[in-house]
């Protein structure tokens, strides 16, 4: 078993490996954490991990306000998260590799970080200014006919795509082609489809490829089936999608 130990990231949304991650950091717990990645040399991967939070504050109370005027402002590491954090997160996060990490001049950050690898949480600890992790590290199994499920998937996510654009009423870009390697397919589908959190994460935390793209197909087909069904989708993403602050 490969364990690691990194910085903590808890977010209300589902990182997947091979995916961008922007953030807008602010909080002076993710800034330490930030100004601690800094220091790692140029030529090594600035790695920290992102999990899911479960029940739990992305961002945590800093002054009092609605709609209890007496909240008490929250703050320390585990600030949001109670008093064992590790309880308030899912149990499987992505490593993420912050290419870019620029510090503007009223001290905040603007992040842009990749997914790499997929980790199970074994312990957190809030010794430190920020949350920090040890990890241990996922292999991806492929699973059995891999290959021909993910020619599925993509062939049913283009007709999610092309049947979400007309409930928009919105024309279907042309982008680059879609890649055709398995588990690649099944994190871009998963990260793309519109999706709760929960979701997500049974699929960020399937046990193969294969399994996350038999699950992304029955998904995919109830999803095309419903917006069928429906003359269009107002602010589908607000109330679909969870807003991270960070």
């Amino acid at each position: 078993m490969t364990t690691v130990r990194l910085p903590l990231f808890p977010l209300n949304s589902v990182l997947f490996p091979g995916l961008v991650l922007p953030l807008n950091v602010f909080e002076e717990r993710y800034r330490a954490m930030m100004r601690e990645l800094l220091k790692t040399p140029e030529d090594e991967p600035r790695r920290f991990a992102v999990v899911a939070i479960r029940d739990g504050h992305e961002v945590a109370p800093s002054t009092p306000g609605m709609p209890d005027p007496t909240t008490v402002p929250d703050r320390g590491p585990a600030a949001g998260f109670g008093a064992d954090p590790a309880k308030a997160f899912h149990r499987v996060g992505c490593i993420a590799d912050a290419a870019t990490v620029r510090e503007r001049a009223d001290g905040t950050f603007e992040v842009l970080a990749t997914g790499t690898t997929r980790v199970r949480l074994l312990s957190v600890d809030a010794s430190e200014p920020y949350l920090t992790a040890e990890l241990e590290e996922l292999a991806e199994e492929q699973g059995d006919e891999a290959g021909a499920l993910a020619e599925g998937v993509l062939r049913a996510f283009r007709q999610y795509q092309k049947r979400l654009a007309g409930a928009r009423e919105r024309s279907l870009s042309t982008g680059a082609d879609l890649p055709d390697e398995p588990s690649v397919v099944s994190y871009l589908v998963a990260a793309a489809v519109m999706l709760d959190t929960p979701t997500k994460q049974r699929l960020l935390q399937a046990p193969d490829t294969a399994s996350r793209l038999r699950d992304e197909l029955k998904l995919l087909r109830s999803e095309t089936s419903i917006i069928r069904s429906l003359p269009s989708l107002p602010a589908s993403e607000l109330t679909r999608t969870p807003t991270s602050l960070n």
